[in-house]
Formats: structure tokens, sequence, C-alpha cells
């Protein structure tokens, strides 16, 4: 009995074996943990926000209860969420235009060799490792009333500017700061593919006579195409994901100017405890940033 026992158990670890062999199955095995972990998540929460912004109610005794497209019409009629789709739009607008070429030129000046190039590669990089919270404290603080900035702008003889109270000047002291944030990934972004174009062509370029901006024109921006595809979206991301600087910050205000889709889903949820109506915002902003996630592997396929 123990031969035969023996027998079977080699039998059956030889059809394993064999089994761990396909590379397939072999790769399904390896990451089903990761898929596991992943559905439970990513992909089991995405789910359930979609079910909720078809329902009202709250998490309490009453439950929540199905409303179909109730929630989605609410947001197409609210002034509110269009006011912070407007919001939303101009701060991407504002922090992805500087937060690409800022960094795109710091690069190309940083890619040549000048003295202290890694010191300064070092301090525009400090931005990126700087928590959000911390970074907006300190821009709050800068920007208060009678706060540094108005007393550094007092000497040149500027009249004193209520930065965080204005609804046209609250608005950009947040852009400062997520272009500030998003600046020193970027550059490093940048300098990586800089590094990857082919040196051999600015010396072919050089040979036929071509100046730094033509250089610049025909053949470092055509080298960086996927590098600022890449950077644009993902930047955009953040963008779009954007919460801490506005909670810190203003808040929202003043008079809403502020107020951007994340801050507007977390007022709605946690707040006022519309849970499905905040779903239906969140799951207009998963359909932008699935449109952005898209737009890049299309991008990546093709070159």
């Amino acid at each position: 009995m123990n031969i035969g026992k023996s027998k079977s158990d080699r039998y059956w670890l030889e059809r394993f074996g064999k089994l761990i062999d396909r590379e397939d199955i072999a790769a399904g095995i390896f990451l089903l943990p990761a898929l596991i972990i992943l559905g439970l998540f990513l992909v089991f929460p995405i789910i359930y926000l979609g079910y909720l912004s078809f329902t009202g109610g709250s998490f309490t005794r009453s439950g929540v209860h199905w409303v179909g497209l109730k929630n989605y019409v609410r947001l197409l009629v609210s002034p509110d969420f269009w006011q912070v789709i407007f919001n939303t739009i101009y701060f991407t607008v504002g922090t992805v235009v500087p937060s690409t070429i800022i960094p795109l030129g710091l690069a190309v000046l940083l890619n040549r060799k000048l003295p202290f190039t890694g010191i300064f590669r070092t301090i525009y990089f400090i931005p990126s490792i700087v928590s959000l919270v911390a970074a907006g404290l300190g821009f709050r603080w800068l920007f208060q009333t009678d706060g540094a900035i108005d007393s550094l702008l007092g000497n040149f003889g500027v009249a004193k500017i209520a930065w965080l109270s204005d609804s046209v000047w609250a608005m950009p002291v947040v852009i400062l700061v997520s272009v500030w944030k998003q600046i020193g990934f970027n550059l490093v972004v940048f300098l990586a593919g800089l590094q990857a174009i082919p040196t051999n062509r600015y010396e072919a370029a050089e040979l036929d006579g071509a100046n730094s901006w033509q250089q610049f024109w025909y053949i470092t921006l055509p080298g960086l195409r996927s590098t600022l595809i890449f950077t644009a979206i993902t930047t955009t991301i953040f963008t779009l994901k954007s919460f801490e600087q506005v909670y810190i910050i203003t808040g929202g205000g003043p008079l809403n100017s502020t107020n951007l889709l994340v801050y507007y889903i977390y007022d709605r949820a946690f707040a006022r405890f519309d849970f499905g109506y905040a779903a239906a915002a969140a799951m207009v902003l998963f359909a932008f940033t699935s449109i952005l996630v898209y737009l890049q592997l299309k991008t990546w396929k093709q070159d």
C-alpha cells in the first residue's frame, strides 16, 4: 500500500510539474494572488460605486434605495456641478500647461554640461517629495492677508491683495501650488527622455548648420513626443484627483470659485451624506480618467 501510494504521489507530482511547465498556466498561478487583491480593492469598489450612483439614501437604518438615473439628472441640472466642472477645467489647463512647458525648458538647460547641474536637479526635484498638506499650509501662510507675499509686494508699492478670499485670485494660488508640486517629477521624466535621444542627430544637425532653436524644434520635440504625451496625461490625472490643496488652502471657496470635482464629491458624500449623488459625480470623474488612460495606451501602441 505504501508503495502504491508513493507511485500515486509521484504520478500527480509529475502531472503538476508538467502543468507548471506551461508558461500561460504558470503565469496565471503566480498572478492569481495579485489579481485577487486587485479585484477586492479596485474592481469591486468601482462596481459598487457604479451601483451606489443609481441609489439614494444613506448608510443608516433606512438604508439605500434604487432611484435609477435620478442622480445623473440632478448632476446635469445642478448649477453648482457645472461651476465645479468649469473650475476643474480651468484648474487643469492652468496646471498642465506650465507644468509641461517649464520642466521641458529646465530639462533642456540641465541636460547640458553646465556647472552645478546636479545641485539644480536636486533643488527642482525637492517639491515633488514634499507632502501636499505641508505645501498647502506653507502657501496658505505665504498668501494670507498681510502675509509674506503682501509684505513683499508692499515694498514695491503694490496694494494688499486678499489672495485667498478673492474669487479672482484664489484659484491662481491653488494652481501655483500644484505647478510647484509637479515640476520636479516632470523634470526628471523630460531629462530621461532627452538622454534617450541619440547625440549623433545633434552632431549631424550642427554639421548641416542648424542653430539651437532648429535643433530643438526638429530633433528634441519629435524625440520627446511620447514623453510629452505621457507627461501631459499624467499631469492631467494628477490635477483631476487634486484634493489636499483645495481642502487646506481655500476649502472650495470663496463663492465656490476653487471647488474642484474631487472636493465636491467629498463634500457631498461626507459633509452632506448624499452618497448616491456623490457616487454619480465620482463616476463622471472615473469616465474622464479612463478616457485619458485609454489615450495614453493608444499613443504608446502607435509608437
